[in-house]
């Protein structure tokens, strides 16, 4: 994916943050863009900055099978067809598992995951019946990689994103479609409000928002990393058909020191009995593994 000039951009959690930032860089260089949000005052102030922009604004709350499917049809039918998906939108709980509810969980799953397996599955099948190729880039985080004890759930979300887009950007290269994930840091964006739109539905045994910690969330978040230089790094990386889309490099180091540990809990034991015909079987998903990265990266 080298030229996005003419194409048509989805991208949810459009309307502030990351999302906002993309719809604009996307604009900037020459694409027309759907920007879809649950919120719809953010929608229209994003709406009224991009005024006589090729843009459109749908309200979407991406954990919706039904909802996503009907936005995507009124987009094609008003923009053209969908061939750039960005899976963005997200909210988080600063808190740990055992601590969470059902409800807790059941709400990030619904957007952090089932909003990207929804954006995927409406629009790849979509993009791979029509030719054309195209680009998914899915959101997930430096927390789909390094985690704490807070928070959890969050990090299961990113952690899932990580597999299943690893997993569609091999399925897909054979048919002209790239596959990217993003991998932010400290953004500046409004995530540390996401309570304020949980659904009433999942609420149930949701703690009190703590007004204190929330506020003391909005100045860290203030000292994130502007939009704007994450789109242009993603727009960048899907140009090159870069995988990982690490934003802040900041990153490099800590993760290196993560893998090391991984790769130091393997031990040489004993040989065990069927080791030989086990590691045959193991060279062929290796062979089989190998060609699938080399098709990916030589995508174009």
């Amino acid at each position: 994916m080298t030229e996005l000039t003419g194409r048509t951009a989805f991208v949810t959690g459009g309307a502030n943050g990351v999302g906002l930032g993309l719809a604009r860089a996307l604009i900037a260089q020459g694409c027309k863009v759907a920007i879809a949000d649950v919120r719809e005052d953010s929608l229209a102030s994003a709406l009224k900055l991009l005024e006589n922009q090729p843009v459109m604004g749908v309200t979407l709350d991406v954990s919706s099978r039904e909802a996503f499917a009907e936005a995507a049809d009124r987009v094609e039918a008003e923009l053209g067809p969908v061939s750039l998906v960005f899976n963005n939108a997200g909210v988080n709980l600063f808190q740990t598992i055992e601590d969470s509810s059902y409800d807790d969980w059941d709400w990030l799953l619904g957007v952090n995951l089932h909003g990207v397996i929804n954006g995927v599955m409406t629009f790849a099948p979509r993009m791979k019946a029509r030719g054309g190729g195209g680009h998914i880039c899915n959101t997930a985080s430096m927390a789909g990689f390094l985690c704490n004890g807070a928070p959890g759930i969050y990090n299961t979300t990113k952690f899932a994103v990580r597999g299943l887009s690893e997993s569609l950007r091999y399925s897909l290269a054979p048919h002209g479609i790239g596959v990217s994930m993003l991998c932010p840091g400290l953004v500046k964006s409004y995530i540390y409000a996401s309570d304020a739109i949980r659904p009433d539905a999942l609420k149930g045994g949701a703690r009190d928002v703590n007004s204190e910690f929330v506020a003391n969330l909005e100045k860290l978040h203030e000292a994130g990393m502007e939009p704007e230089v994450i789109a242009q790094r993603t727009l960048d990386a899907i140009r090159e058909n870069r995988f990982y889309i690490f934003s802040h490099p900041e990153f490099r180091e800590e993760l290196g020191e993560v893998f090391d540990e991984v790769l130091a809990e393997f031990r040489d034991y004993p040989e065990d009995p069927g080791r030989p015909e086990r590691l045959q079987i193991e060279a062929g998903r290796r062979a089989s593994y190998r060609k699938a990265r080399e098709v990916a990266r030589a995508l174009v």
